[in-house]
């Protein structure tokens, strides 16, 4: 399954970018993220609690980041274990565009699901994929208008 979108943020491209990669920030806008941590390798690895049609599933996984191609591109693949609902992986590539005081973000997400959640059907996991990138992206957007211009006025 694949999703694709774009969002005006209302922020400069450093601190999109900055933003994207603070562990807090992305906790708080991640639906459901009970926790996120960096381990010692690097990756992330995460708790989220997610409701998909009826069911209920508490997710751990990893999530790896590339940030190569920072600050315009970078890329994540992450995988969850949803015990007895099911397995989830995918990845996303991100691409900020700088837009006067703005900043354009561009994605292109990738997912599979395995188990219990797969028998959902294809309709309601697509659905529920794009209600939940859709609402990390909105409270990104909204957290980027909260306290991204308290960051700008310390500069």
């Amino acid at each position: 399954m694949e999703l694709n979108d774009e969002i005006t943020i209302p922020a400069k491209l450093d601190l999109v970018y900055k933003s994207l990669n603070d562990l807090e920030v992305l906790k708080a806008c991640i639906p459901g993220c009970e926790e996120l941590v960096e381990e010692e390798d690097g990756k992330l690895s995460t708790r989220v609690v997610l409701k998909i049609g009826p069911i209920k599933a508490k997710f751990n996984g990893k999530v790896s980041l590339d940030l190569t191609n920072g600050p315009t591109k970078y890329s994540l693949i992450g995988e969850g274990d949803g015990g007895v609902a099911g397995f989830a992986k995918g990845g996303a590539d991100v691409e900020l565009v700088p837009s006067g005081d703005e900043t354009i973000l561009k994605y292109i997400a990738k997912s599979e699901v395995k188990g219990k959640i797969a028998q959902l059907g294809s309709r309601l996991i697509l659905s529920t994929a794009k209600k939940l990138s859709k609402k990390f992206f909105e409270n990104f957007k909204e957290h980027m208008q909260n306290d991204g211009n308290k960051e700008t006025q310390k500069s």
